[in-house]
């Protein structure tokens, strides 16, 4: 069809997940990064989440493709088993033989084996699940009992869960937060911007051997505007483009031909009520706002509950930008206009880490800006996610990931009290009523923290790291201090209880997840959320 007619040396926008394909947008690089981080050295599991067609698959390929040659990987792509089940396509994947009618004792000993075997032969041991929001809660758990093998260094089994929105929120149930507290590294794969579109369009038509300029300024401007940029729904338009002007004759996609093929393809999308520009949201505003936020409720509770779940995010997260959940009688909180444009010129990632570290009264090394592992930093640092009460109970200075204007942008939470928030960038602090932050903030946040110890402490050890452990582990279950400076079976106990109030494997010994823990608990030196002081806005 097109392929010859636009000379094209492969099809450009096929929706299969290919590697080769992979737009490294910076949301994508930094996806990577999270992910092979949180799977490093003493790592056991890692997510990657976000909405249908937003790249999660082409990410793990990628992050497969670019494995170290001693991590032996196996992939399962329909994780809807029972927990037997789900052994059996583990031992299958990675071809251990196991008797039929298999019991989970069988099941797991034969694995423990093979991950012992490996690990003898200095191979380490990676399971992907894709599609993991299917999982059951009992099948979680048993891949967390997976994962309890280990060596006194590393995990013997590392585990990658793949899946859309609906995973993060299962991880928050209580019958799961042993296995939400192991995830070492998580990332959430956003929509591309309005820029990023455009040049994901450019790369992959310049990688199929096209034409970069195939596509006009306003037909890249409306694709984007049109698949709110999702590189699936992208893909889709873009091909209805090409096949369209390959029918019609013409050089390349007109803006007309581009308007009928995003019609085309998103109408199909959304079912009986057609995506526009014009939301539910607008249309209650020309209507005078006689009953404002009943009238738009009902419009958007209608668009929300007849629209298909690939785009009903983005439905609810305008209507929660618009309505906020707060009583009818108050004013909606807005962010400031000063604040939002500041963060359009300053928030970059790596501005918002210097900042961070500069809190902390640390020049940060590129490294650290980057939040990258780095032997000769003193600190470690880690994307999490929670809500206000989790920063509130933190009561440290974060980087907060911020939407603005459908852009990412960055800025460290500098205060925080039950009415007021407060923003630092570059030098400049924007103080504003903390209803507003939820307009701008969904829940991602980078924390550092002071490396305390780098070694494993155990049964029979001295010297000052032993004391400092048994000191922070004092203070953290409120307990009284030893007076021995050796690692003696009281404080074995201390460790224990700990690592069991953590969620981690108990074993008494004081390694690098049990270590990281505690270090993120007693942090002295480190400055709190303050609410003092003047403010710049």
């Amino acid at each position: 069809m097109y392929q010859e007619y636009f000379q094209f040396t492969e099809w450009p926008f096929s929706i299969v997940p290919n590697s080769r394909f992979l737009y490294q947008s910076r949301r994508h690089s930094e996806a990577i990064f999270q992910i092979k981080a949180g799977l490093g050295d003493g790592g056991g599991f890692a997510m990657l989440t976000g909405e249908v067609g937003t790249g999660k698959t082409t990410v793990s390929k990628a992050i497969l493709a670019t494995l170290n040659s001693n991590i032996q990987a196996g992939v399962i792509l329909n994780p809807t088993f029972s927990d037997i089940e789900l052994l059996e396509a583990i031992c299958d994947e990675f071809g251990v033989e196991y008797p039929s009618s298999s019991t989970l004792k069988i099941l797991s000993d034969s694995l423990y084996e093979f991950l012992l075997t490996n690990h003898a032969q200095g191979l380490q041991t990676l399971v992907v699940i894709d599609e993991a929001q299917h999982l059951s809660v009992q099948v979680l758990e048993q891949l967390r009992l997976l994962t309890n093998l280990e060596t006194e260094s590393q995990k013997l089994l590392k585990v990658l869960l793949i899946g859309q929105p609906e995973l993060q929120q299962k991880l928050q149930m209580p019958q799961l937060r042993q296995l939400a507290q192991r995830m070492t590294g998580r990332y959430h794969l956003l929509p591309l911007n309005p820029d990023e579109t455009k040049e994901y369009i450019k790369f992959r038509l310049e990688y199929a051997g096209g034409k970069t300029t195939l596509f006009d300024t306003a037909s890249l401007k409306h694709i984007a505007h049109r698949t709110f940029g999702i590189p699936r729904l992208i893909n889709l338009v873009c091909d209805a483009s090409l096949k369209h002007a390959y029918a019609m004759g013409e050089v390349s996609p007109s803006l007309a031909t581009v308007e009928v093929a995003c019609e085309e393809v998103m109408s199909f999308q959304t079912g009986t009520i057609p995506i526009s520009s014009q939301s539910s949201v607008e249309l209650g505003k020309k209507m005078g706002w006689a009953i404002p936020v009943v009238f738009a409720s009902l419009l958007s509770l209608a668009a929300y509950y007849t629209t298909p779940n690939l785009i009903r995010p983005w439905i609810a997260s305008y209507v929660q930008e618009q309505y906020p959940k707060t009583p009818l009688i108050e004013e909606v909180t807005e962010v400031p206009k000063e604040l939002r444009s500041e963060l359009s010129h300053y928030g970059s990632f790596e501005s918002a880490m210097t900042s961070l570290y500069k809190v902390w009264g640390y020049k940060a090394s590129m490294s650290d800006s980057l939040c990258i592992d780095n032997d000769e930093s003193k600190f470690f640092c880690q994307l999490s996610q929670g809500d206000i009460e989790t920063l509130l109970n933190l009561n440290r200075p974060v980087v907060l990931s911020l939407l603005i204007d459908s852009e990412e942008r960055f800025a460290v939470l500098y205060g925080l009290s039950d009415s007021r928030v407060k923003l630092l960038i570059g030098e400049r602090v924007f103080s504003f009523d903390r209803k507003a932050l939820n307009l701008i903030w969904h829940g991602d946040y980078h924390q550092i923290w002071h490396s305390r110890w780098d070694r494993t402490l155990q049964l029979g050890m001295k010297g000052k790291d032993v004391i400092s452990l048994d000191q922070s582990l004092s203070k953290a279950l409120g307990k009284p201090i030893s007076d021995s400076k050796e690692f003696n079976q009281q404080l074995l106990n201390k460790v224990r209880e700990f690592q069991g109030w953590q969620g981690l494997n108990v074993d008494g010994i004081a390694g690098q997840q049990t270590l990281r823990h505690l270090e993120r608990l007693s942090q002295p030196d480190a400055p709190s959320l303050t609410i003092e002081g003047p403010d710049n806005v």
